[in-house]
């Protein structure tokens, strides 16, 4: 009826504000009211937040000494670059741990395939980008783990968003080397609160650093062999 189509409205769902989305709202939607949720980027009280400073040069020896110290947990790990990605997973594999990725450079099923092995809990460790993260259909994670610090502080909150959901308790620990120190700074701004640092002894990281280094050397390889 005309009255019904008279007083017919039109929701627009986002979690995020991008150009993109705002010019097609603009194209969607007539004088719209605008509500958001919140300004403010936060994080819950459940999740615990931690960095760890590490030596960029010995940046696998302490990620692997993570992945040992929380492996009854399920994990997710954020780097920038694909081909970190593909290394990182491949490293770690090579040490025992079940880590599968999910990059750019994958095809779909593949990309699908990683991610089922991992809601299955046939393996435990996921390494993404973020890119490739977004849109996926990943289900909480009881750690997330920023192998890389976000560029863009505001990844920050989406990355550790994957878990300490529904009123769960989380962990999120961040990799900070001496050539972060900004970046992670930035974040602590953003989040309004101070991270504490995550006790992860020297002398022990340490002890993995020649198994570490045989791991790298395999993976290099693999990543060649795959390539050719």
């Amino acid at each position: 009826s005309k009255s019904s189509r008279a007083t017919a409205g039109r929701s627009f769902f986002s979690a995020t504000m991008t150009s993109k989305v705002a010019k097609l709202q603009r194209a969607c939607l007539r004088n719209p009211v605008k509500v958001e949720v919140s300004a403010k980027y936060s994080t819950v009280d459940s999740l615990k937040q931690n960095y760890l400073f590490v030596p960029a040069k010995h940046k696998d020896c302490y990620v692997n000494y993570l992945f040992d110290e929380l492996s009854a947990s399920t994990t997710m790990v954020f780097t920038r670059t694909c081909d970190q990605t593909r290394k990182l997973a491949l490293v770690a594999r090579n040490l025992g741990f079940g880590a599968v990725p999910i990059h750019g450079q994958m095809s779909q099923p593949k990309r699908l395939g990683a991610l089922n092995k991992f809601k299955s809990g046939e393996r435990n460790i996921l390494v993404a980008t973020d890119v490739a993260s977004r849109g996926l259909d990943i289900p909480a994670v009881d750690v997330v783990i920023n192998y890389d610090v976000p560029q863009n502080s505001k990844d920050y909150v989406h990355r550790v968003g994957r878990t300490a959901r529904a009123g769960r308790s989380g962990l999120a620990v961040t990799l900070v080397t001496q050539y972060d120190v900004e970046l992670y700074q930035k974040i602590e701004r953003l989040i309004g609160k101070k991270l504490e640092a995550y006790n992860a002894p020297e002398e022990a990281v340490l002890l993995l650093n020649e198994r570490v280094n045989e791991a790298q050397r395999i993976a290099a390889n693999q990543m060649r062999e795959a390539d050719a």
